[in-house]
């Protein structure tokens, strides 16, 4: 196996005064060398000044591995990209009293350690897998830093805890004089996908250096492992944004992971379409033998069952075996990894089966992503002990995926979209604690740079799960942005995240959080102004406020149109509906916070330039809008303006006054349930007082057992009038919804146990062709499964007498039993509980 099982033994915290990082090593494995350094005294602290930099000299032993040079390249390139300072390499201790980095193995570094090299040949060093030790020391009015590395692994991780713990500015190198820790990861994968297909909203245009760089900046927070995508995907077969072709760009990155010793691991989808067939294996294995024999180094194949790919297990386990044997002609220590993703129930068992009764030896571990029916404590009770859990989660998407973000503005949903700019710390730090311990790792699902903030939070627990976000975004932000304005940019990552909490029109710290960046961006250097994380952060502050003004704005718009409209009665409805069209097109004619909108427009502009990032596709040629292309969608309505104007249209040809009054008035009292009824808006937090909501994101971020809100996917521009289609209400593009099997519900309180009730409900989502049925009270068939209403449209149904005979209600709806993909599809975005007046009681029959 490649991996080996988590450390049973507790993990020993200690922190030493004046060091603001916790020691996270586990307590058997605390090395002796640290231990003896603290009790002996053997070496002086260091005055209480910082240790000065400037002037050092790095020694390494003469005999470094490769990924060991690599390591070192890494300290001396990135220190002078930060300082403008080059250290000089050498291979044995300095006869001066030079200051001195010295980096290497454990095993090593006493041989060329000169004063200290008996000292550290006798003592035993740390010996976890990827661990180190970083010390400061000084003796004779000599200074020095010591990385020790318990392997090659360990030198690299080692050299990029001591680049964040030093601070780095022009001309200026300091360490703290009380470095003294050791540490090795929990967690032994630690990975993050880097996929170069048109898909993704910045990854298509990077280069090798560039991606050297981005590996680079993974690896000094402890990433072991990148995930690679073959040149067939589900992707187009080319993007206007590649610099060299697929399987040379693939070839190179294979290479510069190995360079650093990291994994490398494919994500290789199984798509064609019958591998039952023996012609269809035969060239599937000639296909992906190729990118085997191809690839400098490969350590593990991971097969999604689904999304893409559709093959029944039997079939494709026989192809993986295959597959493996092939494999191993270039690659024999590789593994072969499957995930049951987008299985049916049936597919699920086959699959479990499969691995319960064969146990096959040629597979090396099973995937928990998105799209598996089950949640993860589940799987890992399925699959035997003999196979080890790979989580793949995805950090990428803030809507229509695995962990969308939990009860997110409407407003927010339709303008930033799936792939927008998304720091989420506190949100996955819940994730990870929820999912990771039955795992030996992850590596994450990502489509672009968009979520570079999460892939450091992700790395950095998988080697500290107790490390908090802010220690974690003061760490990130120390490296990335530098050590001046390290704190209010930390700060700042976790004011973008609670942007998006509550709803957005009261949320008042999105202000607040503008200003915070305007500040920093005021007092930023020239360097920092064309840092691309500076600039993410930037553009999401500016874009956040100006959605939040915008709605602010629009939201009044319609509320005095809707006044307009109430008075059809006595203006008469022509009259009002031109009042109120007037008024909702003020939000095109009178547009608020243009200033807001052109410095956006600028940072999307500078980060094509600085990272490549597409926040348009006619602009940058993205792939399409939902990919990130928000500048696309940043001033989609943000109010009811499109429904309302197509409403008007189709009450100005009616030809009956009457019918146009009832028309109009059903739109100004569409929320009122009348007397004795309830309304919900199951898509808005701030309306679904009867909705049943689980456990919730804290406890439940998978939603296996809980309802989430989630949105629509396919509100696309249309070419020739620039307005969203469908003429959608917004309380049609937000729903509730519950995943694969389990049940959407609602409870109802202080009912008249004597009258009849009605349901009017509309069912909204993305998955329109899938069936749907609604049950009350656990066995009372309100309807059975039925076609969902497409285009989106009220539909109503009589609640059988018995239902509520004790003055209370449940209703429970459910999705086809049984069904794979992702799961949706048990969506409700409206609900109507209507009392019928007593004189209509008993006129209704049933459905």
């Amino acid at each position: 196996m490649m991996f080996g099982g988590l450390p049973k033994t507790p993990e020993l915290r200690l922190t030493l005064a004046g060091n603001r990082h916790s020691l996270g090593l586990s307590a058997m494995r605390l090395p002796v060398f640290f231990t003896a350094l603290l009790l002996s005294g053997f070496f002086a602290r260091i005055p209480s000044q910082a240790m000065d930099l400037r002037h050092a000299l790095v020694v390494v032993p003469g005999d470094l591995s490769g990924p060991e040079r690599k390591a070192v390249q890494m300290l001396v390139e990135e220190a002078e990209k930060r300082t403008q300072i080059r250290w000089p390499v050498l291979n044995a201790w300095p006869s001066t009293n030079a200051t001195v980095i010295a980096v290497g193995l454990a095993r090593q570094l006493g041989f060329v350690a000169g004063p200290y090299s008996d000292s550290l040949n006798s003592i035993s060093r740390v010996n976890a897998a990827e661990g180190y030790e970083l010390h400061t020391l000084q003796t004779n009015g000599q200074s020095a830093a010591i990385v020790l590395g318990a392997d090659s692994r360990g030198v690299l991780f080692g050299v990029g805890r001591l680049l964040r713990e030093m601070s780095l500015d022009i001309g200026s190198a300091v360490l703290p004089d009380s470095v003294n820790l050791a540490s090795a990861p929990k967690f032994p994968l630690r990975g993050h996908q880097l996929g170069y297909r048109p898909k993704c909203n910045s990854y298509d245009a990077w280069d090798l250096s560039v991606w050297e760089q981005y590996i680079r900046d993974l690896a000094i927070f402890g990433c072991n492992a990148i995930e690679l995508i073959p040149p067939r995907s589900d992707d187009d077969a080319t993007s206007p944004h590649f610099p060299r072709p697929p399987m040379e760009m693939m070839k190179g990155m294979s290479q510069l992971a190995s360079d650093y010793g990291l994994d490398v691991w494919i994500w290789y989808p199984a798509m064609d379409p019958d591998y039952s067939n023996e012609e269809t294996v035969a060239a599937s294995l000639k296909e992906w033998e190729e990118v085997f024999r191809v690839l400098p180094r490969i350590d593990a194949v991971y097969v999604p069952g689904g999304d893409p790919g559709h093959t029944q297990p039997k079939h494709l386990m026989n192809l993986l075996e295959k597959q493996t044997e092939s494999l191993h002609r270039f690659h024999p220590k590789a593994q072969m990894w499957v995930s049951p993703q987008g299985f049916t129930q049936p597919w699920l068992d086959e699959f479990v089966d499969i691995l319960n009764r064969e146990k096959p030896d040629w597979l090396g571990g099973v995937v928990f992503g998105p799209q598996v029916r089950v949640s993860l404590p589940v799987l890992r009770q399925l699959v035997p002990s003999k196979y080890p859990i790979r989580h793949y989660p995805d950090i990428t998407h803030c809507r229509q995926c695995e962990y969308p973000v939990p009860d997110w503005d409407t407003a927010y949903a339709i303008t930033e979209g799936r792939e927008v700019i998304n720091p989420r710390p506190e949100d996955e730090a819940i994730i990870f604690r929820r999912t990771q311990a039955n795992t030996i790792g992850f590596i994450s699902y990502s489509e672009g740079c968009n979520d570079d903030v999460n892939k450091f939070v992700w790395s950095a627990l998988g080697w500290n799960p107790e490390a908090t976000p802010i220690e974690i975004l003061r760490d990130f932000s120390r490296w990335f942005i530098g050590p001046v304005q390290a704190e209010d940019f930390a700060q700042g990552l976790l004011a973008l995240e609670q942007n998006w909490r509550g709803p957005l029109a009261s949320n008042e710290g999105v202000e607040t959080t503008l200003g915070q960046f305007q500040s920093m961006e005021k007092a930023a250097r020239p360097t920092l102004l064309k840092n691309w994380r500076f600039q993410q952060a930037l553009f999401r502050a500016y874009y956040d406020a100006y959605v939040r003004r915008r709605l602010l704005y629009e939201k009044d718009l319609e509320n005095r149109a809707l006044e307009r409209l109430a008075r059809a009665p006595i203006d008469g409805p022509i009259r009002v509906m031109a009042a109120a069209e007037s008024m909702l097109e003020r939000a095109l004619t009178e547009r608020p916070a243009a200033d807001v909108c052109q410095r956006i427009h600028e940072l999307g502009e500078a980060l094509f330039q600085s990272i490549s990032m597409q926040l348009s596709v006619s602009k940058y040629q993205a792939i399409g809008i939902d990919r990130g292309a928000c500048l696309d969608t940043l001033d989609f309505p943000l109010n009811n303006r499109a429904w309302l104007l197509e409403q008007f249209g189709r009450i100005r040809k009616m030809t009956n006054e009457t019918e146009r009054l009832a028309a109009l008035d059903q739109i100004v009292q569409w929320t009122n349930p009348g007397p004795g009824g309830f309304y919900d808006d199951l898509g808005n937090p701030a309306h679904q007082p009867h909705l049943v909501r689980g456990p919730g994101f804290g406890r439940d971020p998978g939603s296996f057992e809980s309802a989430r809100l989630d949105w629509e996917e396919d509100l696309v521009q249309d070419e020739e009038d620039e307005k969203p289609a469908g003429a959608r209400r917004l309380s049609w593009v937000d729903h509730a919804e519950s995943l694969y099997d389990a049940p959407l519900r609602m409870h109802y309180e202080n009912l008249d146990a004597h009258a009849r009730y009605r349901i009017r409900v509309v069912y909204a989502g993305d998955a329109p062709k899938k069936k749907i049925r609604l049950m009350a009270n656990s066995g009372i068939v309100v309807h059975p499964l039925i076609n969902k209403a497409f285009p989106f449209a009220l539909q109503e149904f009589l609640i059988p007498r018995s239902a509520t005979a004790q003055g209370s209600l449940d209703l429970a709806w459910y999705g086809e039993p049984g069904l794979g993909g992702n799961g949706r599809g048990c969506q409700v975005a409206e609900v109507w509980l209507l009392r019928e007046p007593p004189n209509l009681q008993d006129a209704y029959e049933k459905p």
